[in-house]
């Protein structure tokens, strides 16, 4: 098992255990007042909305955490195209704790589907373009691994996880640092004292000026071209002419994504993927 899963793994025990005490504090008093201790239920998980699925490892894990005796039989995997009505899985557990568990799985697939189900719809738009597309860390605070998950289910891939993984170097860094070229200096400094060469740096450009800037120091991994109008930024790629990585940013939706696209950038980062996303509507359905 890699690294990076035994992290997700990590992540994702302590948010089931965080999320559980949230919602159930000192304990479920209703289904404690009028469902036996003993009892065990099936229940199904029904799509009421079409959309692109995802959640369902997750929703799993939940149903152990609250009882380990609990089966899952799988009808659709994450990243299937559900419609309404469809049956997503079956889940035989004791009955408080499948309970407990509804409302945190329902949460947390809705959100995920949700965001898998826009991740593709953009992914679709831009599909045949020699062109990725990129989340963002607009994300939900402590829910980034869970729709960064999602969004790669969706068809798109995921950018940093954090601000501690890749140099990327903003306006608010520019502005600090005195300028474009003093930024790329200092964070190139830093990469030598903390013997970090195999991290990369992104830098980002509000304008030609700045493009050019970069350009005379070099010493960089990517460009992210923000916030340019599509001549523009069609123009700032073919300065830049494949001698660094280009990366569109700022603003990008839906109807603008392939226009973006079109401009030849490697690259383009979308907010929206993870801001923007509605959840897709779900129900569990106790049925015996």
């Amino acid at each position: 098992m890699s690294s990076n899963t035994n992290n997700f793994e990590q992540q994702l025990h302590a948010f089931i255990k965080q999320a559980l005490a949230e919602d159930v504090g000192s304990g479920d008093i209703t289904s404690l007042a009028c469902i036996p201790p003993e009892k065990k239920s099936k229940a199904r998980l029904l799509a009421k909305d079409p959309g692109v699925l995802a959640g369902v490892e997750i929703a799993k894990a939940v149903f152990k955490e609250v009882d380990p005796d609990a089966s899952v039989e799988v009808f659709i995997e994450d990243g299937s195209f559900i419609h309404d009505g469809d049956i997503v899985f079956e889940v035989n557990s004791n009955t408080r704790a499948l309970l407990q568990a509804e409302r945190l799985v329902l949460n947390i697939m809705q959100r995920m589907s949700g965001i898998a189900t826009l991740s593709n719809r953009f992914h679709f738009e831009v599909e045949d373009l020699p062109v990725t597309l990129l989340d963002t860390r607009k994300t939900t605070p402590l829910l980034r691994f869970l729709e960064r998950k999602a969004v790669s289910i969706g068809g798109c891939q995921n950018y940093r996880s954090g601000l501690y993984d890749r140099f990327l170097i903003k306006d608010n860094h520019i502005e600090a640092s005195g300028g474009v070229k003093a930024a790329i200096q200092q964070v190139l400094d830093y990469k030598t004292n903390k013997h970090m060469e195999d991290y990369k740096i992104t830098v980002e450009v509000r304008n030609l000026v700045e493009l050019y800037e970069v350009l005379e120091i070099g010493q960089v991994d990517r460009i992210m071209l923000d916030n340019f109008e599509l001549p523009l930024l069609k123009e700032a790629v073919a300065i830049v002419d494949g001698r660094f990585e280009t990366e569109a940013s700022g603003g990008v939706n839906i109807h603008t994504v392939r226009k973006v696209a079109q401009t030849g950038v490697d690259y383009v980062s979308v907010g929206a993927l993870t801001h923007s996303a509605t959840s897709l509507d779900l129900s569990l359905k106790i049925i015996g």
